[in-house]
């Protein structure tokens, strides 16, 4: 048993404050970042509704990929400013308490994460984009990092996102001069996997989530946790994690399953065991 809510219980909570929605059909989990009439910036309801579907999803038996978006037009505006002058903690709490466990809670998921951005993802909302596993982008969005232009520091993990994926040199210049990444740049740089029309990315990234389902969820989830691994490992630990992994993976019953359907030219039928 868990004491974690449910996405009924959080789409409940949902008509309380406004926050965040959660919809699951055909073993993908929808999260909606819905306070759409701020460009769905972080306010408190926001990030400790978003951390408990993340953590109700990635325990869900049902769901194999989760997505990520937000409602109207934006994806995230960042944190809400007209929230923060009102309050009591430091933002080393705020991002420590508040901000850290809903991203670490995407990395820490076993089932793929795909950001579907719709709009705008400032500040956090580009953080959160990018601690992501996958990344659709509509044509017309972008990731912007202004925290220069507001007297701020990078926060949210994109020191460590941008520096690892795009190198010192491209990372610090980005971050110092508040730029603004469009999507196609994104795509460029790596940041993002595919760039569609705007009214086509819910249905890009449900079309991604789809080719996910069809390979095994032991597979998916053994790999995530190799690549995350190897962001932080030398070549020898990188091995040996890969290692390890593949002795879990060659004795599932989905490799079994996977290599018997292989033989008899047939689909798979994963179980996830």
């Amino acid at each position: 048993m868990t004491d974690k809510p449910s996405h009924q219980e959080i789409n409940q909570q949902h008509e309380r404050d406004g926050a965040v929605t959660v919809r699951i059909a055909d073993g993908v989990g929808t999260i909606s970042l819905s306070r759409a009439d701020a460009l769905n910036a972080f306010n408190v309801a926001q990030r400790s509704t978003l951390l408990a579907a993340l953590q109700s999803l990635s325990s869900d038996d049902e769901v194999g990929v989760i997505i990520i978006t937000g409602e109207g037009r934006g994806f995230c505006a960042g944190a809400d400013l007209r929230e923060q002058g009102g309050y009591d903690k430091p933002p080393s709490a705020r991002l420590l308490e508040e901000y850290a466990p809903f991203l670490e809670a995407v990395a820490a998921s076993p089932k793929p994460v795909i950001a579907a951005v719709n709009g705008i993802a400032a500040g956090i909302g580009g953080a959160l984009v990018l601690s992501c596993d996958l990344v659709v982008m509509a044509e017309s969005a972008s990731i912007y990092l202004a925290f220069s232009a507001i007297g701020l520091v990078p926060d949210g993990g994109l020191t460590w996102h941008l520096e690892r994926q795009l190198g010192r040199r491209k990372a610090f210049e980005i971050m110092a001069l508040g730029q603004r990444i469009e999507a196609n740049a994104c795509l460029q740089l790596g940041l993002a996997n595919r760039v569609v029309a705007d009214d086509a990315v819910m249905a890009e990234a449900l079309s991604l989530a789809s080719d996910l389902l069809a390979r095994a969820p032991l597979s998916l989830r053994f790999t995530k946790e190799a690549v995350h691994a190897a962001t932080r490992s030398t070549l020898r630990d990188a091995i040996e994690t890969e290692a390890r992994l593949q002795d879990k993976a060659a004795a599932s019953e989905d490799h079994k399953e996977g290599r018997q359907a292989f033989l008899e030219k047939r689909a798979p039928r994963w179980t996830g065991q």
